[in-house]
């Protein structure tokens, strides 16, 4: 008798783990049906007429690509924090100034999202930003930017790259600049060392901000391994929460030029 309950439990659990598998599946597919509508939503918003698009018709004093990374160690939340630290550091007053105080009075800027090698978009195309309203506008942009990549492993050196071709089409420009940040090292993809090397060679620049919350001496490895060019350096945030303090330090050092203390 003690054998019957046990032969019908067994199907039972399977049921139960099917149901739990297909629960689980249609999940996934409405969190990326989230994801797809939401992507589609931006492309068609970035394809709307705006005068802060077309920025190549101009020479600027900088050129900026900002790699955000999106690889499985960044959550949703920490990928928000990005992007809210982003969009605000841009609403400072000091960050306002200090495009007003260039020569041309503008600078271009992009948003690349990465993961690992084979995963790299851009998600906000080359933009001018010159009067404090552009910069109010660049910044809530920056803001509404959904997670539009898939994740992956970390590969800052396919992304360093990605970011390089990306900067041909930039416009003309002195400083040519990739600002990366990243919560972990290279772990695919070519070593990242060659790669800094070969970009540096075609003069542009690589500044790293190191999010610590994982590797205590991540900063250390982005100065010896990925940083280079003239007046590189290194911002460190010590988690997530810390991320819109440093990269309003980074952006504010880019957009001024080497030389700033």
């Amino acid at each position: 008798m003690s054998a019957g309950p046990s032969r019908i439990a067994a199907p039972s659990t399977t049921s139960n783990c099917i149901a739990s598998g297909r629960k689980t599946a249609l999940q996934h597919a409405a969190k990326w049906k989230t994801r797809v509508a939401a992507a589609t939503a931006f492309v068609l918003m970035l394809g709307a007429p705006s005068p802060l698009l077309h920025a190549n018709n101009y020479e600027v004093d900088l050129a900026l690509v900002l790699a955000v990374d999106c690889s499985f160690s960044v959550d949703h939340n920490e990928f928000a924090l990005q992007m809210q630290g982003l969009g605000k550091a841009f609403q400072r007053a000091d960050v306002k100034r200090a495009i007003r105080q260039g020569p041309l009075q503008r600078i271009a800027v992009s948003v690349v999202q990465w993961s690992d090698e084979g995963n790299q978009m851009v998600v906000m195309p080359w933009t001018m930003v010159s009067t404090d309203e552009e910069t109010q506008s660049i910044a809530e942009s920056l803001q509404s930017i959904p997670r539009l990549l898939a994740e992956g492993g970390t590969s800052i050196s396919s992304a360093l790259l990605y970011a390089a071709v990306h900067l041909d089409s930039a416009p003309v420009s002195t400083r040519r600049v990739i600002d990366l940040s990243s919560d972990g090292r290279n772990n695919v993809g070519p070593p990242v060392n060659a790669v800094r090397d070969r970009l540096v060679g075609q003069g542009i620049t690589i500044n790293g901000l190191a999010i610590i919350n994982e590797w205590p001496t991540l900063d250390i490895y982005l100065e010896r391994q990925v940083v280079g060019g003239p007046g590189n350096f290194v911002v460190v945030a010590q988690d997530y929460n810390a991320y819109a303090d440093a990269i309003f330090i980074k952006l504010l050092r880019e957009i001024t030029g080497p030389g700033i203390s």
